[in-house]
């Protein structure tokens, strides 16, 4: 383009005594409304289908690399629905009332032979990408949900059999533990009764039985050693 796209604007005041839009008798040749040329915009725009990706997105943060991906390209005459975001929001008429905006914008995009209508396919391709990445980051995230879930139940059910085998382990030596100290007890009990007996003999030929029988048949020894 050769001049600024907000040269291309033209003056919205009108002399003094000018007659006014809304002044102007409505008849059946009349220009259609604004809301009406809009709705006849919108009804012009054919039918897009759903985009296709057909590169990888390098960064999901990136709107652009998005749009590349699925090959939406600015048209020719460059003005897409981000270009006009941003005439919209140009310090030239962004405090303008907004049917002023509105106006402002197509008068430059028909001086620059853009059609409102490639603007607004435009819009709607990039939507539809957005849409098209958003369920496919969400198939992702639901598929790696499934799969670090039953990854998760795996653990725990690994989790499970090493717990129930340790604590077969410490019942099994629990037992063994107990087993032992019963036939320690019962040896006790058998070396009490024999050193009974060895004392009882002793004591018929010494003033001061040396013999000890010391100990409890229902406890373990203080020690690893015997008293004697």
């Amino acid at each position: 383009m050769s001049k600024k796209w907000y040269n291309l604007f033209v003056s919205v005041d009108q002399p003094p005594g000018a007659p006014t839009e809304a002044d102007a008798p409505r008849m059946p040749g009349n220009a259609p409304s604004a809301a009406q040329a809009i709705a006849d915009i919108a009804a012009s725009v054919a039918p897009i289908p759903e985009p296709k990706f057909t590169a990888p997105v390098s960064s999901a943060t990136s709107f652009e690399d998005i749009y590349n991906a699925a090959e939406i390209h600015p048209p020719a005459h460059g003005f897409t629905i981000m270009k006009v975001a941003e005439m919209l929001h140009s310090e030239h008429i962004r405090s303008l009332p907004r049917e002023v905006k509105r106006s402002s914008v197509l008068v430059a995009l028909e001086a620059s032979g853009a059609p409102i209508q490639d603007v607004i396919q435009d819009a709607v391709k990039r939507d539809k990408a957005l849409d098209t990445f958003e369920r496919v980051q969400e198939r992702a995230v639901t598929e790696l949900e499934a799969r670090k879930t039953k990854e998760n139940q795996q653990i725990q059910a690994e989790i499970d059999r090493i717990v129930a085998e340790h604590r077969t382990r410490i019942q099994a030596n629990s037992d063994e533990v107990a087993k032992e100290k019963e036939r320690f007890y019962a040896w006790r009990l058998k070396k009490q009764e024999e050193e009974q007996k060895i004392s009882d003999t002793v004591s018929y030929f010494v003033t001061e039985n040396p013999i000890t029988t010391a100990g409890s048949a229902a406890a373990p020894a203080p020690s690893s050693t015997s008293e004697k």
